[in-house]
């Protein structure tokens, strides 16, 4: 007994991937959450930021 040949299942063609595009931008130039105060959970500051936001932000390690 010879087993039956069945036809090739013909394939939908698949649309060719876009390749991946180079992006020449500054990836600083936009804001993420992270890069606000209200982003890490501390308070909004309407006003610029005085001697006592930047005493806040001192490290353990330099005392304080």
């Amino acid at each position: 007994m010879v087993p039956e040949q069945q036809p090739e299942q013909q394939k939908p063609e698949q649309e060719p991937k876009p390749k991946p595009k180079l992006v020449f931008e500054d990836p600083f130039d936009r804001q993420t959450s992270d890069d606000t105060d209200q982003g890490w959970g501390g308070a909004r500051e309407s006003t610029g930021r005085g001697i006592d936001w930047y005493r806040s932000q001192r490290p353990p390690h330099h005392g304080g």
